[in-house]
């Protein structure tokens, strides 16, 4: 069938009752966010930046609109457009990045920012396949973009709009394996002329109303559709598979104070909090202990059990380390790979992760 063809096919298809309802109370409860549009701008064919919206994906990956909100508007306010984000360093992009944790999409942030200023002249692709080329753009961000800031009758598939729709069909199958069931099913009532309202208004109906637990069902535009409500399994699905237990790590963190200035490093490109600034550890990791190896022989000052925190895949516990040693050779730490300097009265400046930084603030307080 001919390209044409196939396209009056799709802008000639008339939306689902779902969509419809949906979209007409998106008109009304759309939330408000830094990087959105008004569902009445959208209407008049008005677009949002596709950067804001790239932007905003990106940081929205596995952390709340609330945490993420003070962090657009941050970047943005200093990295207004695509163009300066890739000129600006990568050590000043990741500093600006703590604290949001799951680091490896600050590093997929600047690639992507830079190949799209390299590569595309500073724009986005218009298309899902396209923009899934881009250096760290996934399935879901690429639909996401595309329908969003495009207008592309993108599937756009997040934990929210998962859990509405294994309701509103009550699919059965625990996840991971209901995902393609799930994306069929939100691909089918994905509407020609408003898809990406229709993605924000999916995504805003599992975060206020079709809720983890207790939905509000007595609200919810789509009630009348919704096969689990029916059945009173709602609360039930999505089916996921049970937890695993996360692993416990130790480690030691190294603080080691001169004239005013504490001792950073700058970690390694690859591996946990690649590129990130820190204090010097032991070399902990999700497979293994720290080796609690001093990086200095001299005196120390044992803080157990400092800081505690939880990574994606396993929990630790950060032990500190006050050195209480002779004066320290500068220019000798400085030769060591990654080693510098710091203004400890500036060192919420330095755009630690939020385990170093809690370190950080802990060491403060014992020195």
């Amino acid at each position: 069938m001919p390209v044409e063809c196939r396209e009056k096919i799709v802008d000639e298809r008339k939306p689902s009752p779902i969509a419809s309802a949906l979209l007409a109370h998106y008109d009304l409860h759309a939330r408000t966010l830094a990087w959105r549009i008004a569902p009445q701008q959208s209407r008049q064919g008005i677009r949002p930046d596709p950067y804001r919206v790239w932007l905003s994906e990106v940081m929205l990956q596995q952390t709340t609109v609330a945490a993420v909100t003070r962090y657009f508007n941050a970047f943005t306010a200093r990295w207004p457009t695509v163009a300066a984000l890739a000129a600006a360093p990568a050590e000043d992009v990741l500093a600006a990045w703590a604290g949001l944790g799951y680091y490896a999409r600050a590093r997929n942030l600047i690639d992507c920012a830079r190949a799209v200023a390299g590569d595309h002249q500073g724009h986005f692709p218009d298309t899902e396949a396209g923009l899934r080329l881009l250096p760290g753009v996934g399935d879901y961000t690429a639909a996401a973009v595309a329908a969003i800031a495009f207008n592309q009758p993108s599937a756009v598939v997040d934990a929210n709009v998962e859990r509405v729709t294994a309701r509103l069909f009550a699919i059965q199958t625990p996840l991971p394996a209901a995902k393609s069931a799930i994306r069929e099913k939100v691909a089918q009532m994905v509407p020609a002329d408003r898809p990406g309202d229709f993605a924000q208004a999916m995504m805003d109906l599992g975060a206020t109303l079709c809720t983890p637990r207790a939905p509000s069902c007595l609200l919810c535009p789509l009630a009348s559709y919704c096969e689990a409500r029916a059945r009173g399994t709602a609360e039930s699905l999505p089916v996921k598979p049970p937890k695993k237990a996360k692993p416990q790590r130790t480690g030691t963190a190294w603080w080691i104070e001169q004239d005013g200035h504490v001792l950073l490093v700058q970690r390694g490109d690859k591996g946990m909090l690649g590129g990130m600034r820190a204090l010097p550890d032991d070399g902990w990791s999700a497979r293994r202990d720290g080796d609690a190896a001093a990086p200095l022989a001299g005196q120390w000052t044992h803080v157990e059990a400092a800081v505690a925190h939880v990574f994606t895949h396993f929990s630790l516990e950060l032990s500190l380390a006050l050195y209480r040693g002779p004066q320290i050779d500068k220019v000798a730490i400085e030769n060591l790979s990654g080693a510098f300097w710091w203004p400890v009265e500036r060192i919420e400046e330095a755009g630690l992760p939020t385990v170093f930084a809690k370190a950080a603030r802990a060491a403060i307080q014992h020195r």
